[in-house]
């Protein structure tokens, strides 16, 4: 049987290697563990941040601290959704163009002087208020490309067969960062001086950022992008030296030569982007927005609301709230950490439609409890540890597909592109729900808005079973042929 081992020159310009297949045959190893470990805290900061944020708003609107306005103190969040959406769309530009180690090196540090530099806000005057804004946005930017560059990387340095619960598991660790948030803030703002606490608290994340910067610094780059992009032989370099890590040093049988992928790498811009995203691949352009749309709205519309929930209807005090969030953020965490291995075993369509349409269902008939007066702080909150156990499964599984289903020259832009579209459609469901809850004097209003929930993660899974791509344990280059790839050369599933 023939074999191929390296990357090599098949003919004038066309590369024909083995690297992917390579990649895809390795076990577990504690090099994965590392590189999921340094990479998949972006999702923890996020959490974490997002967390911290909403926690010391009431906080930063006292004489004592800032002594902002609550309109400048509500700013805040759109200020970092924004960052958010130009970092990913920025960054994942430059992730495609220049590498995902370069990118994830300086996302991260990015993320680390924003919120580091919130920290330093001292004033409430026009000028610190700017500042604050300033440094909130630059947080998010980098959170926002970590989104981009991070997902990219994690996708094409995993062996196929952990993909799916790999990244799964990975998007789920926001809700860890929530976890880790709403403690600290639970301590800083009610053990520490209210001017030092809040502090503290924006502190917490670029404190542990500082720790995986030198992680970070001993992964390799990506020997899928450096082969798509005619470095042939730093990639063999580079994949002899993971090949080593993974196998303790014990030679590797070699692959049959039908595993091989020829390539010609070219020049990608943003022509090619929207060929793929509208033409090419314009199904899974309608899949990848429907998902990931859906996902958000429900998902800011109940999050960014659950306190007004509490407080409005069930008489929770307002500085209580948070301990009902760590419930809450255990049932995001679990879904993913327990269930996403389904997602490569039972497969991607059956579990993203069976999570998304089963988490609408169960909400509807939350919805209903709810609005027959049947539920109490503790036991809404326990339908939605229910619920999200199973639509945070879905969700992650919502930027796995995004991740995995476009090819590899404009993976890191394609995941960008969605996340922004994500981001903007699910900030209505703050401002829906907020509308829909008022005074909290009429139930039936908030009813009407977790059917509309409910509906739309419906329409999320109904959309899955009709366009979804069922891509668990095969190769990336079998899921979406890069765009070098040589006609008709596609590599064979394991």
């Amino acid at each position: 049987m023939a074999v191929a081992t390296n990357a090599t020159s098949a003919s004038a310009g066309v590369v024909r290697s083995l690297i992917p297949a390579r990649l895809d045959r390795l076990s577990w190893t504690p090099f994965h563990t590392r590189l999921v470990m340094a990479l998949g805290v972006a999702w923890v900061l996020d959490g974490l941040e997002i967390t911290i944020a909403s926690s010391v708003t009431g906080m930063l609107s006292r004489s004592d601290t800032l002594g902002m306005s609550t309109t400048a103190v509500g700013a805040m969040a759109t200020v970092y959704l924004v960052g958010q959406v130009v970092g990913a769309l920025v960054f994942g530009r430059l992730s495609d163009r220049l590498g995902r180690r370069n990118l994830f090196m300086v996302t991260l540090a990015v993320y680390l002087v924003g919120s580091g530099l919130t920290a330093l806000t001292l004033g409430h005057g026009t000028g610190w208020v700017i500042y604050l804004f300033a440094t909130r946005f630059i947080a998010g930017a980098g959170i926002g490309g970590e989104y981009a560059a991070i997902n990219s990387a994690i996708d094409e340095m995993i062996p196929a067969r952990y993909r799916g619960r790999v990244d799964i598991a990975v998007n789920g660790t926001y809700w860890a960062g929530a976890i880790i948030g709403t403690l600290g803030a639970l301590l800083f703002l009610n053990v520490l001086a209210p001017s030092v606490g809040w502090r503290l608290g924006f502190l917490l994340g670029p404190a542990l950022a500082v720790v995986i910067v030198f992680v970070r610094r001993t992964l390799p780059e990506s020997p899928r992008w450096l082969l798509m992009h005619g470095r042939a032989a730093e990639a063999e370099r580079t994949m002899a030296a993971v090949e080593a890590q993974a196998s303790s040093g014990l030679p590797q049988q070699a692959l049959p030569s039908n595993k091989a992928i020829e390539i010609r790498p070219e020049p990608v811009g943003y022509r090619d982007l929207l060929r793929v995203l509208f033409v090419r691949h314009w199904r899974r352009s309608v899949l990848g927005a429907t998902l990931m749309i859906t996902q958000s709205f429900l998902y800011n519309a109940i999050f960014f609301t659950y306190v007004l929930v509490l407080t409005h209807f069930y008489g929770v005090n307002a500085a209580s709230a948070p301990i009902y969030l760590l419930g809450f953020a255990a049932g995001n965490l679990l879904g993913p950490l327990t269930i996403g291995r389904l997602f490569d075993t039972i497969g991607r369509k059956p579990m993203i439609a069976g999570t998304y349409i089963g988490s609408g269902v169960l909400l509807a008939i939350s919805a209903y409890l709810f609005d027959q007066g049947m539920l109490n702080a503790i036991t809404q909150t326990v339908a939605w540890c229910v619920i999200f156990f199973f639509a945070s499964a879905g969700a992650s599984a919502a930027y796995l597909t995004v991740s995995e289903v476009f090819p590899l020259e404009v993976r890191a832009q394609a995941i960008a592109v969605f996340f922004a579209i994500a981001q903007c459609f699910g900030a209505i469901g703050p401002v829906l729900y907020g509308h829909l809850i008022g005074t909290g004097a009429d139930p039936s209003r908030l009813f009407v808005g977790y059917l509309i929930g409910g509906a739309v993660m419906v329409v999320g899974g109904i959309v899955e079973v009709i366009f979804g791509v069922p891509a668990e344990r095969k190769p990336l280059e079998a899921v979406a042929l890069p765009l070098s790839a040589v006609h008709g050369a596609v590599p064979s599933s394991p």
